[in-house]
């Protein structure tokens, strides 16, 4: 497993003159749990927005990701996962540093043991449908932040923080 050279708290301290966001938990108990066995990541932001329909996932993470994250919003649907093992598999292949989901996931045993950053909301046993449905590399906000592809993400398990430029080499 490759060690990232960040904490998330240390990169709001050390980096004040950076407008950067942090992802609040919500009241409703929406909150990232790390499903990966990679516990710290970051990278260039990729956007998709999709709703039940793991498609756009499926295809982003079967590309080249290097120094990437794939930033998910499933409007946070607890009803199906957008990424199990063979998904997460992909995106390790194809070098994405990580996956952060705005829903959930699945096969959390198998995710565990990936060399893959991933965070979601919570997991569920059931699959999405695959409709060819989603819009990548649009503005997605969620958790008070808004994420565009372009910009960085750096996560760890104090949280969730977004920058318009690279803060610490990957």
């Amino acid at each position: 497993m490759s060690t990232v050279p960040f904490v998330t708290c240390d990169l709001l301290d050390d980096h004040p003159e950076h407008d950067l966001q942090v992802v609040i938990p919500s009241l409703d108990g929406k909150f990232f749990k790390s499903y990966g066995a990679r516990k710290t990541f970051g990278g260039q932001i990729v956007t998709v927005k999709c709703f039940e329909d793991n498609s756009r996932v499926k295809e982003l993470l079967a590309t080249d990701g290097t120094g990437k994250v794939l930033v998910v919003d499933g409007g946070a649907s607890m009803r199906c996962a957008l990424m199990g093992d063979l998904i997460a598999e992909s995106a390790v292949k194809n070098h994405w540093n990580g996956v952060i989901i705005y829903g959930c996931v699945r096969d959390v045993d198998a995710i565990a043991a990936l060399d893959l950053g991933v965070h979601a909301l919570a997991s569920i046993p059931q699959k999405s449908n695959r409709k060819g449905v989603g819009e990548v590399d649009v503005s997605l906000h969620f958790g008070q932040v808004t994420f565009n592809s372009g910009d960085y993400v750096y996560a760890d398990n104090n949280g969730i923080i977004v920058a318009k430029g690279k803060l610490v080499d990957l």
